[in-house]
């Protein structure tokens, strides 16, 4: 594995750089080109692909793609004549009109969030940009000079995505930290779900830190396997290793309010004990408790029946009769492989997934791709950008409700009708041969309601198979034997597998948290977790959520990486705020919380996930959202980019002032 560093030159002859830009995904490639040559008139409306949000490749036809490799060969001729040398990023205007001619519109509000992501590989402009060693005390505080730079410690539950960013950050800027992991290796729910088929839903190059991208990604979408390796070098590269306490549960975090600070009860290889920080940072995630259905009899079952986050690997499916309960995300995974290997496979299906068109989910990714990457200046920005913008305008617009179409469950806006016109036909088109399966596997819901899957044709086939049966009739109980249905049915199993999520909505769990006044977390949120920004909660000074309520991703584009990205740009700034203003904690003010909270509450009840009355993942106990951001990915980022003291009750460090302009300063 290789992360990118600085460019290589262009030093091969012509055959082979044609042959190199035959891997190039041909819309990135014309941005990369108009950038590297200024000439903005390669970004022709006619090869400007109308169908970005399904096809690679954006949908061009073979010969829009064949005119611009073409474009793009003559510019890097030129550019490999001239020396290799990159140019600079991008100015307002050439982002503008470049980011406006893929997305169809006038880009202009994106632009300071695009001015992050176009640049060279081996720059990292989210970086810190401050030392914990250079803050020097605010005017009026104790005369002594800088701050100790261990004035404020961190410690950061959980080393998967989110913990590891935290952990890299805080040592770039000087902040000590510590993480708790309670496995034995990094990698957090990529740790965890080992299920046969187990791969990410968003594009590898999308699926990872920008300013560690790796060149050389296998797959389209990659594998368990392939993405734990990548956090284990990340870890490895970054000198993360010597920060994490594996096989460390925390069971119990106090915030004790005479020294502003909390304490953690740890369990782990050497017993139980206490630590003492500043900060404390969850980074559990939503995906990482396994939820089992309840369903009678659940425990009667004799044979072998395990959740796929804790997949028995030890238990031989060849030729035996398995029950698959469930046909979410992690079903539609592994149920294609276990019908490979079960002599007989049968599914237990609630509500059917609607499925994304992605005719390349399974495929590799073309060899000369890691060359594009090292050789062409901004392609991998470009490349980024390209995967990402979805999450910036075009998926969302189409789960908003719009009271004027009116909404039903069919569809909650003309754009949302539209969409599901286009998947019906997609499903319809695999299904040409078997049209007794179409009204069992179409949802009767609106497109969004649910996770969208993304579908190169294995989910439909497998149902197809002579060994597999799609069971839709409710199930009424679990016997010894099997599984029995509401129509009396029993359906006698060897081996039963549930594929039924994650308790998504316990936040924390089953830690114990406790704030001032010994309050405690899981009693204030009584099932119905909030937090201000998914990050901050009122009463829980210096605790910061990432991947925290209201903070998934729901088919917008993006990834949960640039969530973390953002979570952890303000979890920085928080600690800068602390450490520089000699503030003892901060903590968000009530009327701050609830006002957001409002208003994320209002937008998730005017979308299609929010609407319909379709059970969904994204709702909790209590019929609310607690888990999806309703918004673009950019409103995040223009959010989370700074800490705005005037939200948080900001008690002083003994001796130090409260001098509110010390909070304005460098980050």
């Amino acid at each position: 594995m290789s992360f990118l560093g600085p460019l290589k030159p262009i030093t091969v002859d012509d055959d082979a750089l044609r042959a190199h830009l035959e891997s190039a995904e041909v819309p990135a490639l014309l941005m990369t080109v108009a950038h590297l040559t200024g000439d903005l008139s390669v970004l022709r409306e006619d090869l400007r692909a109308a169908g970005w949000l399904f096809a690679p490749q954006g949908g061009l036809s073979a010969e829009q793609r064949a005119a611009a490799r073409e474009t793009a060969f003559d510019a890097l001729v030129r550019y490999r004549r001239a020396g290799s040398v990159p140019p600079p990023p991008p100015d307002r205007e050439t982002l503008r009109r470049i980011s406006g001619w893929a997305m169809g519109g006038d880009t202009e509000d994106t632009l300071p969030l695009l001015a992050e992501e176009i640049v060279l590989a081996d720059q990292d402009p989210r970086a810190p940009r401050w030392r914990a060693e250079d803050l020097a005390a605010p005017a009026g505080g104790a005369p002594e000079g800088p701050r100790d730079p261990g004035a404020v410690r961190v410690s950061i539950i959980g080393a998967g995505m989110s913990g590891l960013l935290a952990g890299h950050r805080l040592a770039q800027a000087g902040v000590p930290f510590t993480i708790y992991e309670k496995n034995d290796d990094v990698g957090g729910t990529w740790l965890e779900n080992r299920y046969p088929g187990c791969r990410v839903d968003v594009p590898s190059h999308l699926y990872s830190y920008p300013f560690a991208n790796r060149s050389d990604w296998p797959d389209h979408f990659c594998t368990q396997d392939q993405l734990l390796d990548y956090f284990r070098a990340f870890a490895e590269e970054y000198g993360l290793y010597e920060h994490i306490r594996f096989g460390t549960e925390v069971r119990e975090a106090c915030w004790e309010e005479e020294h502003a600070r909390w304490r953690l009860e740890l369990c782990g290889p050497d017993g139980t004990r206490s630590v003492r920080s500043e900060v404390l940072v969850s980074a559990v995630g939503q995906l990482n408790r396994p939820k089992l259905p309840d369903i009678p009899g659940r425990e009667r079952f004799a044979g072998p029946a395990f959740h796929s986050a804790a997949w028995d690997h030890g238990v031989p499916l060849a030729g035996r009769r398995v029950a698959v309960v469930g046909t979410g995300a992690s079903a539609y995974q592994f149920i294609p492989e276990v019908a490979e290997s079960a002599g007989e496979l049968t599914v237990f299906q609630r509500t059917p997934p609607w499925l994304r068109p992605t005719p390349h989910y399974h495929d590799a990714v073309p060899p000369s791709t890691a060359w594009l990457y090292e050789h062409l200046p901004y392609y991998a920005a470009w490349h980024r950008f390209w995967l990402f913008a979805p999450g910036l305008r075009g998926v969302l617009e189409g789960w908003i409700v719009d009271p004027d179409h009116p909404p039903t469950e069919r569809a909650v806006s003309a754009a949302n009708d539209e969409l599901r016109a286009t998947l019906t036909r997609h499903m319809e088109a695999q299904l040409t041969d078997a049209p007794e399966l179409l009204p069992l596997v179409l949802p009767r819901y609106p497109v969004g309601a649910k996770r969208v899957l993304r579908d190169n044709g294995m989910w439909l086939r497998t149902l197809r198979r002579d060994n597999v049966s799609l069971i839709t009739e409710k199930i009424s109980e679990i016997t010894e034997d099997g599984v029995r249905t509401a129509d009396g049915v029993l359906h006698e199993i060897d081996i039963l597998i549930y594929g039924t999520g994650f308790a998504a909505s316990h936040f924390l769990a089953p830690m114990r948290v406790t704030g001032i006044g010994g309050v405690d977390l899981h009693d204030t949120w009584d099932g119905d977790a909030r937090a201000y920004l998914g990050l901050t909660v009122p009463g829980f000074p210096n605790l910061f959520c990432l991947y925290g309520p209201n903070t998934n991703l729901s088919g917008q584009g993006g990834s949960i990486f640039y969530f973390s990205e953002c979570g952890v740009t303000y979890l920085l700034d928080a600690v800068r705020l602390l450490l520089e203003s000699g503030r003892r904690s901060l903590d968000v003010k009530r009327d701050v919380h609830d006002a957001y909270n409002a208003w994320v509450d209002r937008a998730n009840s005017e979308r299609a996930w929010g609407w319909s009355k379709v059970s969904n993942w994204f709702t909790n106990e209590k019929g609310r959202s607690a888990q999806n951001w309703p918004f673009t990915a950019q409103e995040y980022w223009r959010r989370t980019r700074r800490v705005d003291p005037s939200d948080y009750e900001t008690p002083d460090r003994p001796g130090r002032a409260a001098d509110p302009a010390a909070s304005s300063g460098k980050r």
